[in-house]
């Protein structure tokens, strides 16, 4: 794999690192400002939202741009969000640094894997963009525990500035080691929307909602479902994510490596064995060892999903994959929102904290049909293009014998 890969694996570990290292320095947070839980809750909320806003609208803004510049401008951006939350007088300041921070998220990882897909042979695409997600999936193990130590130690200020400094080091390296890339001939607006017409690229994206919706509907309650249900300590609940994080981290590799062999059955296994292990999770969550396994297994089925699932879109946004690419990336943020919504219901409805398991399963067999629907309508338009080429069958002329007459 090309250096340039570890540059925007290191961006990408900065971004994984900030989008989830709040979560557990709300509490440190909401006594700083002096406001309650729930308000500062909204610093993920504002988050979620603002990935999915600025994943179209920076990728349309940059355009006009080189895809290695554009890269760079959104870590300057991403650098720029975190030193505004780190330095922030108030709630609000903060909130809004957030937002900035949020808006280079979804377009970062969708032009980088366009370009990390540009980097290697045809047949490793997937592997590629697997390797840039790394970033994001070792944040889970290493980043959000030792910024949430560092935070909870010494103020969350420090870690909110070593989260810059991290971007500092993303940015040089992008700088340093991904090769010029001139804005590519004939990427026009125009013609990146032309991707949204193909109802492929609609059902990746949806797969991509609801499949890693199924997820988040689990992990969104995972410490009081643990805490009150499986009856962990409140303190084992950082282990219990770091465990999801390796799960993460070794579901994106085999994501990446089956992937280039073979994407839709990949597909069909990953969203399939997500679907039951959800289910099965509304029972082992009532035993600690069987409840920190099926973490593991939920993180890994989950997160095996993401490479397969961003290569379907860019095989086939022909020609125009680098908005498509960063849509979907804001589709698994949705598929975030609506999952934990969702879960928030069940649970308000007195249905118990395993209740958003059941939210997940349902999630994720409904991408499985999904998938089982895109594989259908393909191979169906793979037969029209095949009878539509092939030359028509000419009758034999008749052979007429014409009379001669001596």
């Amino acid at each position: 794999m090309p250096l340039a890969l570890l540059a925007l694996a290191i961006g990408a570990f900065g971004i994984g690192t900030t989008e989830f290292v709040v979560m557990g320095l709300l509490p440190e947070i909401a006594d700083g400002y002096g406001v309650s839980i729930p308000t500062a809750g909204l610093l993920v909320t504002g988050y979620a939202v603002g990935v999915v806003v600025g994943a179209p609208l920076m990728t349309v803004l940059g355009n006009r741009i080189g895809r290695k510049t554009m890269l760079m401008a959104l870590m300057g951006l991403f650098v720029v969000g975190n030193l505004v939350s780190a330095l922030a007088p108030t709630f609000g300041v903060m909130l809004a640094g957030r937002i900035v921070a949020s808006l280079a998220h979804g377009a970062f990882f969708g032009i980088g894997s366009v370009v990390a897909a540009g980097l290697v042979a045809p047949d490793r695409k997937a592997g590629a963009i697997a390797t840039m997600f790394t970033g994001l999936t070792v944040a889970n193990i290493v980043g959000v525990p030792l910024g949430t130590f560092i935070g909870q130690a010494v103020g969350w200020r420090v870690t909110f500035a070593g989260v810059a400094a991290l971007g500092v080091i993303g940015l040089l390296g992008i700088a340093r080691l991904v090769p010029a890339m001139p804005r590519p001939e004939g990427a026009h607006l125009r013609r990146e929307l032309t991707a949204f017409r193909n109802p492929q690229v609609l059902l990746a994206m949806a797969m991509t909602v609801l499949g890693f919706g199924g997820v988040f509907a689990a992990i969104t309650y995972i410490a009081p479902m643990m805490t009150h249900t499986a009856g962990y300590s409140d303190g084992a609940v950082t282990w219990l994510l770091v465990l999801f994080g390796v799960g993460m981290f070794l579901g994106n590799l085999l994501g990446g490596r089956f992937a280039d062999r073979a994407l839709m059955p990949m597909l069909y296994v990953t969203l399939g064995g997500l679907a039951v292990v959800l289910a099965l999770f509304t029972v082992t969550a009532h035993n600690r060892i069987l409840a920190a396994v099926t973490i593991l297994l939920v993180g890994a089925l989950g997160f095996a999903t993401v490479p397969p699932l961003q290569k379907r879109v860019l095989d086939q946004a022909h020609g125009a994959p680098t908005l498509a690419s960063a849509v979907n990336i804001g589709a698994f943020n949705l598929g975030n929102a609506l999952a934990a919504w969702l879960g928030g219901m069940v649970i308000s409805a007195g249905l118990g904290y395993t209740a958003p398991n059941w939210v997940g399963a349902v999630l994720a067999g409904a991408a499985l049909v999904l998938a089982f629907w895109s594989a259908a309508l393909e191979r169906r338009t793979s037969a029209r293009e095949t009878e539509a080429a092939e030359p028509a069958v000419v009758p034999p002329t008749a052979d007429v014998r014409v009379p001669v007459h001596h």
